[in-house]
């Protein structure tokens, strides 16, 4: 799967709006994806921009997020996990409150791409590889995109 489709597939799912204590509103833009080899995952900096009731005006700037892909057969997608956030820079906040929008970032981050399903395969995706009692494995990154390598599917009731 070329990085371009999977940059397509994560578009689909922003904007996204997440309420900050109560009293903020953190909107998320469609992200800049890039593959993450060394690392085996993937980044997304998505541009952010805070507003709220007790803000004079909207404050711009990133989130940029680590993350792992892995294949959930139940329903057969690929879905982001192990988020890891690396910034979360809002431009010209105060210190207070960039320090508090910091102790959210994790949370944040987690409900923005927590599970996120990136891709459903179809059944004519995987119709070869059900006909081999197979099914999605590990999932690699490379420089291009991903490689998903085929398992033996695990027999009925067992759990990998």
């Amino acid at each position: 799967m070329s990085q371009q489709k999977l940059q397509e597939m994560l578009a689909r799912r922003f904007p996204k709006q997440f309420p900050v204590a109560g009293l903020l509103q953190l909107d998320l833009q469609v992200p800049q994806l890039s593959m993450r080899p060394e690392r085996n995952m993937l980044n997304a900096v998505i541009p952010a921009e805070l507003s709220g009731k007790v803000l004079k005006e909207r404050f711009s700037g990133l989130l940029d997020v680590d993350f792992a892909l892995r294949y959930e057969p139940s329903d057969r997608t690929l879905r982001a996990h192990q988020i890891k956030v690396n910034q979360l820079n809002i431009d010209g906040l105060s210190p207070a409150l960039s320090d508090m929008l910091g102790t959210y970032s994790t949370a944040l981050a987690e409900q923005a791409m927590g599970q996120m399903v990136l891709y459903q395969l179809q059944d004519q995706d995987l119709a070869l590889v059900d006909a081999l009692a197979m099914e999605p494995g590990t999932i690699t990154v490379t420089a291009q995109g991903l490689t998903v390598a085929l398992v033996q599917k695990a027999p009925q009731g067992v759990k990998r």
